[in-house]
C-alpha cells in the first residue's frame, strides 16, 4: 500500500505530540481521517459541528499546553470553523486547523466544484496567524512543520493548512525526519540586559509596586511569585487567571473591572505597575478609562504592543519568564516595599469581594457554594453569560494557569464545546471539568451534548436557565427604555434533553441547594448536567454600567 500525504498528516501529528484531534469526517478530508483511523495513534473526536469541534480543539490546547488540532472539510466546513478560529486568535490558543481543499485541477477557477470557495484562503486568513496551501505532494511535510511551529510560537494562535483532496491521496516519500521530529518553534525574544537594568532602576524606588499578569505571563508563574516574595502585589487579566494561585495573599486575582470601586481606588495608591503579556482589554479597564499608575512598564513578545492601549514609561520586548526572572534578580535586596502594602492589599480584596457579592442578589452565595463543591484542581470553564461575566470571573478563585477557559472574544456559545475539549485534556489526569453557561449560549451548541456522551467526558455542565438573553435585556433596559425585543427563548426541557443524551441531570430551584447538587453531579462518572431554574430562584441583577444607568 502506497504511503500518501494522508498517511504523512496522520504520522506527523502523532510525531508532533498530538494525542487528540477534533472535527467532522467529510468528502474533502476522508483520506487524512482514514489514515488517522488506520494508524490508531491519535484519538479523533467526531464533533457535531465544525464550530464546536474548533472550540473543543481550542480548549484542549489551553488546558493541555500543547497543540490543538481541528480537521475540517473545505468550503462550508471550513467556513463553519471560522468562529472557533476567531476565538482561538483572541485567546492566543495554539490551534492547527487542517482542512481539505478542492482538487488541484479546480483550484481558483470557480468552476462550481463541490464545496469550492475560490478564495477560501482569504476567508481563513482573516481569523488565523497564517494560511498554508499545499500545491504539490512534496510540499506537505514542510508546510505542516511550518504551520505547527507557527501556531506554537509566541504569540501563539491558530494556523490553517489547506490540502487538496487529490493530494491527500497522492503517493509521497516518507520523510526520514519523522523519526526524530522536533518542531522548529521560535523562542520568545530575549530581553536586552540594558532594558532590564533600566526597568529595575524604575522599580527599585517603588514602595507600592504591582504586577498586571496577562495571558502572555502564564508560563512565568514561578518568576511572578519571586517578585511577590519581594513585596509586589498582583492582579490578572481574565485570560491570565491562575498565573499565580488566586488564594495568594498578595493577589487580587481577577477581581477588577466594573463594580470594583475599591480596587480602582487602590490603584491610585500604587506607585508602579508592571504589565506583563496583557492587552489591557476594555472589559477590564472600563474601556480604557481605568486610571493606572503613572509609572507603567509593559512587557510583551510583540513590539507592536508598545503604547497600544496605555502609554508606558518603558516597554520591554521579551519573553515573560526571562523578563520577570531578570527583574527579580536585579531587585533582590534593592527594593524596600512599604511594610503595610500587603495588609492593605489583602483588606481591599476582602472588602471588594464582599461588596461585589452583595450585588448578586439571590446568587450571592453561588461562588462559595460552587468552589466548595469543586476539587481544587478542577478546570473552570465559562460561556459568555451574565453569571460568567460577574461572579464566575471575579469571585471564583482559580489556582493554576491552565485551569480557566472562557471566550476571550466575548462571543456567546462556545461554553459546552470548550467544556468537552477541556475535559478530554484534563480527564486522563483524573481531573474534573465544570462548565457554566446561560440557556441562550448553551442552545447554540447543545447538539455537542452527544459528543460529551459519546466520549464519556468527565464534565459537569451547569446551565443558568432564565429563558431570556439576560445581558441583552439589561442593555435594553438601560438604553432602550426597557423595550425588550427578540430576547425571549423557547428551548427543550433540559432534563429531558440530558436524558436523550443518556446523561444524569438535576434541576436546582433553591439557591441553597446549588453547591450540594453540583457536588452530587461531580461524584458521578462521565458527563452530567445541572440546570439552575432562575425563574424559581429569582432574576439576576443587572451588572456594571447597565445597573448604574438604570439606577440613574
Amino acid at each position: 500500500m502506497a504511503y500518501t500525504v494522508g498517511d504523512l498528516v496522520a504520522e506527523f501529528l502523532a510525531a508532533a505530540g498530538v494525542t487528540t484531534a477534533f472535527g467532522i469526517v467529510s468528502i474533502h478530508n476522508i483520506p487524512m481521517l482514514d489514515a488517522i483511523g488506520r494508524r490508531n495513534a491519535i484519538r479523533f473526536v467526531p464533533a457535531r459541528g465544525e464550530m464546536g469541534g474548533g472550540h473543543m480543539a481550542d480548549a484542549y490546547a489551553r488546558v493541555s499546553g500543547g497543540l490543538g488540532v481541528l480537521v475540517s472539510s473545505t468550503g462550508p466546513g471550513a467556513a463553519n470553523a471560522v468562529p472557533a478560529l476567531v476565538e482561538a486568535r483572541f485567546a492566543g490558543a495554539p490551534l492547527l486547523h487542517v482542512t481539505g481543499q478542492t482538487a488541484t485541477c479546480f483550484l481558483g477557477r470557480d468552476t462550481g466544484a463541490v464545496h469550492d470557495i475560490p478564495t477560501q484562503g482569504e476567508l481563513l486568513a482573516a481569523a488565523c496567524k497564517s494560511v498554508h496551501r499545499i500545491r504539490v505532494a512534496e510540499e506537505a511535510f514542510g508546510a505542516l512543520l511550518a504551520a505547527a511551529a507557527e501556531a506554537l510560537a509566541a504569540a501563539t494562535g491558530p494556523v490553517t493548512v489547506e490540502i487538496p483532496t487529490d493530494l491527500q491521496r497522492a503517493a509521497v516519500a516518507r520523510p526520514a525526519a519523522l523519526d526524530r521530529l522536533a518542531l522548529p518553534v521560535r523562542p520568545g525574544p530575549v530581553p536586552a540586559g540594558g532594558d532590564l537594568d533600566a526597568a529595575a532602576e524604575l522599580l527599585a524606588g517603588a514602595r507600592r509596586p504591582m504586577l498586571w499578569l496577562g495571558n502572555g505571563a502564564k508560563g512565568a508563574g514561578a518568576e511572578a511569585l519571586a517578585l511577590l516574595d519581594l513585596g509586589f502585589g498582583a492582579v490578572t487579566s481574565w485570560n491570565g487567571r491562575g498565573t499565580v494561585p488566586e488564594d495568594h495573599p498578595r493577589s487580587f486575582g481577577a477581581l477588577h473591572g466594573n463594580d470594583a470601586p475599591a480596587i480602582q481606588a487602590f490603584y491610585e495608591t500604587v506607585d508602579a505597575m508592571l504589565v506583563v503579556g496583557s492587552r489591557l482589554r476594555g472589559h477590564e479597564t472600563l474601556d480604557g478609562t481605568l486610571k493606572l499608575p503613572r509609572t507603567l512598564l509593559q512587557v510583551d513578545v510583540d513590539p507592536r504592543a508598545s503604547g497600544r492601549t496605555y502609554p508606558s514609561a518603558q516597554f520591554i520586548a521579551g519573553d515573560a519568564a526571562a523578563v520577570l526572572g531578570g527583574l527579580a534578580r536585579r531587585l533582590d535586596g534593592r527594593i524596600a516595599v512599604e511594610p503595610g502594602f500587603g495588609v492593605d492589599l489583602a483588606r481591599t480584596r476582602a472588602d471588594a469581594a464582599e461588596a461585589y457579592r452583595r450585588t448578586l442578589g439571590p446568587y450571592a452565595d453561588f461562588p462559595a457554594q460552587l468552589r466548595r463543591a469543586m476539587p481544587r484542581d478542577a478546570i473552570w470553564v465559562r460561556d459568555a453569560t451574565v453569571a460568567g461575566a460577574t461572579w464566575a470571573h471575579r469571585l471564583m478563585p482559580v489556582y493554576g494557569s491552565r485551569d480557566s477557559v472562557h471566550p476571550v472574544g466575548a462571543g456567546i456559545g462556545p461554553g459546552l464545546p470548550f467544556g468537552i475539549g477541556a475535559a478530554l485534556a484534563a480527564g486522563p489526569q483524573g481531573r474534573k471539568t465544570v462548565m457554566l453557561a446561560g440557556d441562550g449560549g448553551f442552545a447554540m451548541n447543545m447538539t455537542e451534548l452527544w459528543t460529551a456522551a459519546q466520549e464519556r467526558a468527565e464534565l459537569c455542565v451547569i446551565v443558568m436557565n432564565d429563558g431570556i438573553y439576560a445581558a441583552i435585556g439589561h442593555i435594553q433596559d438601560a438604553f432602550q427604555d426597557g423595550r425588550r425585543y427578540y430576547g425571549e427563548l423557547r428551548h427543550p426541557d433540559l432534563l429531558g434533553l440530558a436524558a436523550l443524551a443518556g446523561m444524569p441531570a438535576w434541576r436546582v430551584d433553591r439557591a441553597d441547594a446549588f453547591g450540594e447538587t453540583v457536588a452530587r453531579a461531580l461524584a458521578t462518572g462521565g458527563p452530567t448536567l445541572v440546570e439552575v431554574d432562575m425563574r424559581a430562584i429569582g432574576p439576576v441583577p443587572a451588572y456594571g454600567p447597565y445597573a448604574k444607568r438604570q439606577a440613574a
